[in-house]
């Protein structure tokens, strides 16, 4: 089992990453909140990890803090909600902001998360809420890694954006909208991918 990866960020792509670990490259998935923390390419990154295993595959995902490897590792537990669709509620919901909403038993807010409906999340609600409470560290979040941001190219950045909304399972069209609305010049690639997503809940 690998528990956490510390190396130089080779490549970064929502939700990819790549980490260069003493010429080893390690491909892992992130969520959004977790691309916020990271440095530029070529920067130094430590990232706990939790590998996922099934049958036809075997994939590592990666995390900046304690809390959200915790809260996506409960995710996974609950009947019908996947590695992708517990990435999704990372995405788009702070460990907080979910945590909230759980004690507040407000389905609707976790309906706003793409590819969870109604039914998905009273479940949610109705599984998590006796664990989360096993499990202090998930009332805040301990970040491992600097948080800088990178500019680049206003086409560039808004296509990375859209590509990143639609992996995380929102609708081309939806995601387009979404980063066409959230942009302003100058605006990196992680601010815009964060401001997009923060459009869903407003």
């Amino acid at each position: 089992m690998i528990g956490f990866l510390r190396g130089n960020l080779a490549f970064k792509q929502p939700p990819l990453l790549v980490v260069d670990v003493q010429g080893v490259g390690y491909e892992l998935e992130a969520p959004m909140s977790s691309f916020y923390a990271l440095g530029e390419v070529g920067t130094q990154v430590t990232l706990l990890t939790h590998m996922h295993v099934r049958e036809d595959a075997m994939s590592l995902f990666g995390f900046v803090s304690e809390a959200e490897r915790t809260l996506f590792r409960e995710l996974i537990k609950v009947s019908g909600i996947g590695a992708k669709m517990a990435l999704a509620i990372l995405s788009s919901l702070s460990v907080e902001e979910f945590c909230v909403n759980v004690q507040a038993a407000d389905a609707l807010a976790l309906t706003r998360v793409p590819g969870i409906g109604k039914k998905t999340a009273e479940r949610l609600l109705l599984e998590v809420r006796d664990r989360l409470a096993k499990h202090p560290i998930l009332t805040g979040q301990y970040s491992l890694a600097p948080t800088t941001e990178s500019a680049g190219l206003p086409n560039q950045v808004s296509a990375l954006a859209s590509d990143a909304l639609v992996s995380l399972g929102y609708k081309e069209a939806q995601a387009q909208a979404l980063v066409k609305a959230a942009y302003e010049d100058g605006m990196s690639l992680e601010t815009l991918i964060k401001r997009a997503l923060q459009q869903v809940k407003l």
